[in-house]
């Protein structure tokens, strides 16, 4: 059976809108782009969940023992300073930002572009697109950005003030000197 969807126009809302949309709706994945326009992601393929738990695990274990910062899965949302509100597949904020924040900017979008930031590559994901959400974040002050994909078995690692890096299957990537003694592996997320 073919289901024929008409064009559908953006959909462009202010920060309290998308906050009302957002607590209607809790089980949708929502973005908003810095002009506004509202994006519905798709749930995660099972494959790429699997993957974005095994980053989050890594960098929560590494965060726990350090105590150096907050890490944060795929469901926190962030409103960049260019009005975005993006979610990442995983990030994480040095403590004294994140404590510098109230405790009611920490239980909304908190106004704050993570230091850290991981996007990992579904199939369903463009990657001109998400190398474009890549640069979003270090113009909004991400420090480090890894950009993953685990079809291409290459990592694009995004840093402040730096060229684009692109490691070819890497077994392990590092993040120092923003993550000291991070190093993420990646063979269950290339497997």
């Amino acid at each position: 059976m073919t289901v024929m969807m008409p064009d559908l126009r953006p959909l462009t809302i202010s920060d309290e809108k998308f906050w009302e949309l957002c607590i209607a709706n809790p089980d949708f994945r929502l973005e908003r782009t810095a002009e506004g326009e509202v994006i519905i992601m798709p749930p995660a393929f099972s494959d790429t969940g699997a993957r974005n738990l095994d980053i989050g695990a890594q960098l929560w274990v590494w965060n726990q023992r350090t105590g150096l910062g907050r890490a944060f899965d795929s469901s926190a949302g962030f409103t960049l300073p260019n009005g975005a509100i993006r979610s990442p597949d995983a990030a994480w904020i040095r403590k004294e930002r994140w404590d510098a924040l109230t405790r009611q900017e920490q239980n909304r979008f908190a106004h704050i572009c993570p230091d850290f930031v991981v996007e990992l590559r579904s199939q369903s994901d463009n990657l001109a697109d998400v190398r474009r959400k890549m640069l979003e974040y270090l113009e909004n002050g991400a420090r480090l950005g890894w950009l993953i994909d685990p079809q291409e078995q290459k990592v694009y690692i995004y840093r402040s003030r730096q060229a684009l890096e692109v490691l070819d299957a890497p077994e392990t990537i590092s993040g120092g000197p923003v993550l000291p003694d991070f190093v993420l592996e990646l063979g269950e997320i290339f497997s």
